[in-house]
């Protein structure tokens, strides 16, 4: 099947699905510009229409892993990620805990992007605060030791999807494509929070992962929102001793109050960066508490916490300190 889609073209036109080592080479082929761009529209619609599989899944990852630019990374760290397409536009979430889980003395490689479904990206926010996300590719893992963080600009690290953008701007809809960033870290982390835009995802996601050689995450979703969220009850897939087990988390379970998500509404990168810096300056609300609970669940996942609350408290902690605005301070100076 090396270099033709038309063999998986065939199965999935009639509704099979492919084999993991058959999704692996399919992606292998776009992915290597070796498909035009209606085989590649075709495939991934007809995938969506009948629904993606955990082996497709895994299988298209293998083949984003295999191409993308590496870094190397601490053992132990993690990743704290969305899938985006919840539509929000929400403050940056998952930004804002990097900081707070790198104050607890969590090593955090962040992957992520521009704003592509949000207003504000992490690119967008980060290179807002002052940081320099385009730093040469070699000098990451020497960030990551400085700060304690380091930000994965994902075209930088994924050159083999731009084969996919075509397609992927023209049909305008959610594809495969969305769902394989947050399961493609470039530092290859086995620990990750993870939040995706349908929580129908969650379960398929982290049994994806767990093929793919993780070990502890969690895949979230919250009031509609790729995160935790304090606006009500959040429902997990956490991957942990092996096993998938999925849950419902309130935010009471942490010891925070409810908010509307009215709280985190966002704005401009300028808007959403000023927001950011306050809350590692010690701002309080619904901003805060939701930071405070998705840096709980991170927390745990890296294996720093059992509980929320046992969490939240580290993490409050971390911003208090001072120490989780330390971290983006050294952020800005590493990557200057």
């Amino acid at each position: 099947m090396s270099g033709n889609l038309r063999p998986a073209l065939a199965k999935v036109a009639i509704g099979d699905t492919l084999t993991e080592a058959e999704a692996e080479d399919a992606f292998g082929v776009i992915m290597a510009g070796e498909a035009t761009p209606a085989q590649i529209a075709g495939l991934v619609m007809a995938m969506r229409v009948r629904r993606e599989t955990v082996a497709e899944l895994a299988g298209a990852v293998r083949a984003m892993r295999a191409r993308m630019t590496r870094v190397v990374a601490p053992e132990g760290a993690i990743d704290v990620v969305g899938t985006g397409g919840d539509a929000s536009g929400s403050l940056n979430i998952s930004t804002a805990v990097t900081f707070v889980i790198a104050g607890c003395g969590v090593v955090v490689a962040k992957h992520g992007n521009r704003a592509l479904s949000s207003k504000t990206g992490a690119a967008d926010v980060l290179t807002a605060l002052g940081v320099n996300v385009d730093v040469p590719l070699d000098r990451l893992p020497a960030v990551m030791a400085a700060a304690g963080c380091a930000f994965m600009f994902a075209p930088r690290h994924h050159a083999a999807l731009r084969h996919a953008a075509g397609p992927r701007v023209e049909l305008g809809t959610r594809t495969i494509f969305n769902l394989l960033g947050p399961l493609a870290n470039p530092a290859s982390v086995t620990r990750q929070l993870t939040g995706v835009f349908d929580p129908s995802w969650n379960r398929a996601m982290a049994e994806a992962l767990q093929r793919l050689g993780s070990t502890d995450a969690w895949i979230v979703h919250g009031q509609g929102l790729d995160e935790l969220s304090v606006a009500g009850p959040n429902q997990i897939a956490a991957l942990a001793n092996g096993e998938i087990r999925e849950f419902v988390v309130h935010p009471e379970d942490a010891g925070l109050p409810v908010s509307p998500i009215s709280t985190i509404m966002g704005g401009d990168a300028a808007h959403n960066a000023a927001a950011l810096q306050a809350v590692l300056e010690g701002s309080t609300g619904g901003y805060r508490d939701t930071v405070l609970l998705n840096a709980a669940g991170a927390l745990i996942v890296a294996g720093r916490a059992d509980t929320l609350r046992e969490g939240v408290a580290m993490a409050a902690k971390s911003i208090d300190s001072g120490a989780s605005l330390a971290s983006l301070d050294a952020l800005r100076k590493a990557t200057a």
